[in-house]
């Protein structure tokens, strides 16, 4: 049991490491080696960052900036303003680490709706959920295991979004959220407990009129979010092992290429970084017991407030610059679709090495008919390090209703 709360908590959160010289140039060389190593950035409810539906899967992992859908909750609500129809329901379904068990994966449902008869604003609300399988707890005392029970980890958000059409080509949203983090449960030894908080989101969106050459019509689109602002999650009942949600910054831009009444094709590219701070690694001088100078080298993770986390993960990476610029995620996603009924879908997402080393092709068909719309993606990695969402087939559907919106003429 003890095994498996250590390794809950290294997920869950930040970390403190340390390592003793007796010299100061012993210290300086490891630093140097120290600053070589991959580090990441850790937060807790990590659930949070795994894109939940189909049809961003087949794009590279990316909505902020992509054309409105019934899944645009959780990348950007500020898109549903601008929605063909004036109500819809989505529903998804994630296998996670499918190559290693079969009991632990994400289902999502979000549902949206036009409020009034003038379409400029929308409501909107969703429900992620991460189940994280079973895990058998055992006690060893003197040599002698005795069974804990079973224990069924696992993560929820509940959110609900207002979205205003600012003017006929932009709009902005805010979300409201509720996190809980059971990473902890079945564990019942006094240090843990599940983890509740709350947070928001603000985005906006922009969408030009249709735009004519002699060879097509097209729309330039353009996005930003800032998601999960908020508290930290304490799983300790204790601020300074409290762990910082996956606050993170997203823009994109996109242009539709309409080249005749069946054949649309849309591009967009979107960066994304976590405004979260860097663990920080330094060398800090302190006596031991016997007097003597000693030199560790640490890698901890700062304690700060929301805010001031924020504003200071733009320049708090060790090694200046060049580390910062690696702090930032890219994609790049095309969509072809042949009369609105048919989407061909594929992305590639990038991460640093540095930073977790999620590197991906990714694969999409979409098929709509009427009211109803199914999305299937396919992840394939390209890089040596284990990616949980690899070879894995993701599956979304989707229903509108309500009737059509002035939206949907405006090609």
């Amino acid at each position: 049991m003890k095994k498996i709360t250590a390794s809950l908590l290294i997920l869950a959160s930040g970390f403190t490491f340390a390592q003793s010289f007796d010299n100061l140039p012993d210290a300086e060389n490891a630093l140097k080696q120290e600053l070589k190593q991959p580090n990441p950035i850790l937060t807790g409810a990590p659930f949070l960052r795994i894109p939940p539906d189909a049809r961003a899967g087949g794009l590279g992992d990316q909505g902020v900036a992509t054309s409105a859908d019934n899944y645009s909750q959780y990348w950007n609500a500020a898109k549903f303003a601008f929605a063909q129809d004036y109500s819809g329901v989505a529903f998804t379904y994630t296998p996670y680490m499918s190559s290693l068990t079969n009991d632990v994966f994400l289902l999502n449902a979000s549902y949206y709706t036009f409020l009034g008869s003038e379409e400029r604003s929308t409501l909107a609300a969703s429900i992620y959920y991460f189940k994280m399988g079973d895990i058998e707890l055992n006690e060893d005392h003197g040599g002698t295991i005795y069974p804990m029970g079973t224990s069924k980890p696992n993560e929820f958000s509940i959110d609900l979004s207002y979205g205003l059409r600012l003017t006929d080509n932009y709009s902005m949203a805010v979300t409201g959220r509720f996190i809980r983090s059971d990473i902890f449960n079945g564990v019942n030894d006094g240090t843990v407990q599940p983890a509740n908080t709350f947070a928001v989101d603000l985005a906006g969106y922009y969408q030009s009129e249709t735009m004519s050459t002699n060879h097509f019509e097209g729309k330039l689109r353009g996005g930003f979010q800032i998601s999960n602002i908020g508290p930290k999650l304490d799983y300790s009942n204790s601020e300074d092992n409290a762990s910082y949600l996956p606050t993170t910054l997203r823009l994109g831009v996109g242009y539709d290429f309409k080249f005749d009444d069946y054949n649309k094709v849309g591009i967009t590219t979107e960066f994304s970084k976590l405004l979260v701070p860097t663990p920080d690694v330094r060398i800090e001088e302190y006596t031991d017991a016997s007097g003597q100078t000693r030199y560790d080298i640490v890698r901890e993770t700062p304690n700060k407030g929301v805010m001031g986390s924020m504003f200071s993960s733009f320049g708090d990476a060790p090694g200046g610059g060049k580390e910062e610029l690696k702090e930032i995620t890219y994609s790049v996603g095309a969509e072809y679709s042949y009369n609105d009924a048919l989407f061909i879908r594929a992305g590639y997402f990038h991460e640093s090495p540095m930073k977790g080393d999620r590197q991906h092709l990714t694969l999409g068909l979409g098929l709509k008919y009427n009211a109803f719309a199914f999305n299937a993606s396919y992840l394939i990695p390209m890089s040596n390090t284990n990616n949980a969402l690899e070879n894995t087939l993701r599956f979304g559907i989707a229903w509108n209703f309500g009737g059509e919106t002035q939206n949907s003429y405006d090609y």
